[in-house]
């Protein structure tokens, strides 16, 4: 009890620390990434890469453009515009995941698509975003991107386990698997307390431990692969 008063108690310095973890661990995979695709040109890598890219974007808005530091700067417009880019970063950098697996079964291997940021593909993930962000906002809720995500984890973690059977010896293969299931856990714990809650402290303290653990994962699989 006397640990979770303290963390109530600094709650928005927790919040920068926790911000900061994770966007400088986005970061060294977002290099790594993109150093073993050009070593390799394996497109799954640039796709896994741009998630990444993505979430780094997410977490930095959420914890230094929206920090409680910068609230007397802070109005109404901003909070809008901060809420959109939000949904927008963590919506798209769930579809390049799911992508990054499947990649392969959409574009082939002969002709891979020029850009992994805008391709028809793509474009399609970036007007799915959209039109969800606009739902949300005309509902004044989250529902439907924890719906998307849910989903979207649900198939991940149904792919990777697949995959992980199917790539016994590949160590990564295991990290992923790890990773989307957890993610899976993380989205359907933070939807619960989001809807049902109104965003339960406590839940929300275990939501977050769970993202430094998926992220810290997908990092010590980059590393050993590049290592």
């Amino acid at each position: 009890m006397e640990v979770y008063n303290w963390i109530v108690s600094n709650k928005e310095l927790l919040k920068i620390f926790y911000g900061l973890i994770i966007v400088a661990i986005c970061s060294i995979i977002v290099l790594k990434a993109d150093r073993l695709f050009r070593i390799s040109l394996h497109q799954g890598i640039r796709y896994f890469r741009n998630a990444f890219f993505f979430y780094g974007l997410a977490f930095f808005t959420r914890y230094f453009l929206g920090s409680y530091f910068l609230s007397p700067f802070i109005n109404e417009i901003y909070s809008i515009f901060l809420k959109i880019f939000l949904e927008f970063f963590l919506i798209i950098a769930g579809f390049f995941l799911l992508y990054s697996l499947i990649w392969k079964k959409i574009e082939g291997t002969k002709n891979p698509a020029f850009s992994s940021l805008a391709n028809p593909t793509i474009l399609i993930f970036y007007l799915f975003s959209v039109i969800i962000i606009v739902i949300d906002y005309l509902w004044d809720t989250y529902f439907f991107m924890f719906i998307s995500q849910i989903l979207i984890f649900f198939l991940a973690s149904v792919i990777s386990l697949i995959n992980l059977y199917q790539n016994q010896k590949h160590d990564f293969a295991k990290f992923y698997f790890i990773a989307m299931a957890f993610s899976l856990i993380a989205w359907l714990l933070n939807s619960f307390s989001a809807l049902f809650l109104d965003w339960n402290y406590l839940i929300i303290i275990i939501v977050s431990s769970i993202n430094i653990i998926i992220f810290l994962l997908f990092l010590y699989g980059v590393l050993k692969i590049t290592k």
